[in-house]
């Protein structure tokens, strides 16, 4: 069985929720990172670099959040992924990862990037519920998870998205996200 690696409140909730709406079985284990669970020998052979998440999945082990993302929807697809679509994926997995949270959460970023990151966004959920259209994704949970988490971390006015705050809602409401991101706050 699949087991997912994390700590509390830490980005494993992403992979977390992921998993919960794709329905795997997997056996969540949760690190006492205080404790420094994740500084030990049997959790550095996972992950060296002593960060959760990290997965382990038979004999293969991956951490790093968004590449556990693409490989669960990579081998968990109802059909094969053409490399069009896995590249979709990758580009709203990396965007979520690194250009949208470092343009909201890095503070000296935050004023000049937040415009440029949220007006796009906010006319694309002007024309559809989801990132890629009218199903739900890994892109959304790469995006949607940073979005979620900026009422959680930061009390920023996002009232000049109002499009961006309904997909938060609406994604916010999904069980798995109450399973797992809401259920770590």
């Amino acid at each position: 069985m699949l087991k997912l690696y994390g700590g509390a409140r830490s980005r494993a909730s992403i992979v977390h929720w992921y998993l919960e709406e794709i329905k795997v079985p997997y056996e969540f284990v949760k690190l006492d990172m205080q404790a420094g669970e994740h500084l030990q020998p049997e959790y550095l052979a996972i992950n060296p670099f002593r960060k959760v998440p990290a997965i382990v999945d038979g004999d293969f082990k991956l951490w790093e959040s968004g590449a556990i993302l693409l490989y669960l929807a990579d081998k968990y697809s109802k059909s094969p992924l053409s490399l069009e679509e896995r590249a979709v994926f990758s580009q709203w997995v990396l965007f979520g990862n690194s250009t949208l949270a470092t343009g909201i959460f890095v503070e000296a970023n935050r004023e000049r990037e937040m415009p440029r990151l949220l007006t796009p966004l906010n006319e694309i959920f002007s024309k559809q519920p989801f990132l890629l259209g009218n199903e739900f994704t890994v892109a959304d949970v790469a995006v949607g998870s940073v979005l979620n988490y900026i009422p959680i971390m930061l009390k920023l006015d996002l009232s000049s998205y109002p499009e961006v705050l309904n997909y938060m809602k609406q994604l916010s409401e999904r069980p798995a996200f109450q399973k797992s991101i809401a259920g770590t706050t």
